[in-house]
């Protein structure tokens, strides 16, 4: 008898977090799901939030070599277990991108210094960037109508949502860039 879906998805959940743990990367989402005559095994990595780290500090995300080479070592892991059986799968290894919903601090301490829009229940959406984020809250930098620039504070336990917003054209200046 096989094992159930979840099972299974919670046993290579398991098995992937401690393969990447000590390159300091953690497996946020695992999902194997059915395509056709295989499945399609879906493996969403990124970067661990340092220990101590300052709350204002930008991380930075993982490059495509960094992903190239933690697909390779999953798909060994996955080919040397039996986790996925003898039925043939496709795998699929990335970094949440910015459409990922913001719902855990971590989700928010690894997107400081980017511009994101927060539902906060009751209230209206509030857009600004993200100038620190701890394990009680953040502080969005909000500019106003008329350029005063505010900072607001937001703790996690406020039932918040928020989401990236992609910019395209910002300046080397905001970004923290040298001339």
């Amino acid at each position: 008898m096989s094992e159930p879906q979840s099972a299974r998805t919670e046993r290579i959940t398991a098995d992937l977090a401690a393969l990447l743990a000590p390159l300091d990367l953690v497996v946020e989402d695992v999902t194997v799901m059915p395509a056709g005559k295989r499945r399609l095994v879906r493996v969403l990595v990124d970067r661990a939030l340092p220990a101590n780290g300052d709350p204002t500090d930008v991380i930075p995300p993982l490059d495509l070599d960094q992903v190239a080479e933690v697909t390779r070592a999953v798909s060994d892991r996955l080919d040397e277990t039996d986790a996925m059986g003898e039925q043939p799968y496709v795998l699929e290894v990335s970094s949440p991108g910015t459409d990922r919903p913001l719902t855990d601090p971590r989700h928010f301490r690894r997107n400081v210094g980017r511009l994101v829009e927060v539902t906060v229940p009751g209230q209206a959406a509030v857009t600004g960037r993200i100038t620190r984020a701890d394990v009680e809250g953040f502080a969005l930098e909000i500019t106003g109508k008329k350029g005063a620039v505010t900072e607001q504070s937001f703790g996690y336990d406020e039932g918040l949502r928020g989401t990236v917003h992609v910019e395209f054209n910002r300046s080397s200046e905001a970004q923290g860039e040298d001339d």
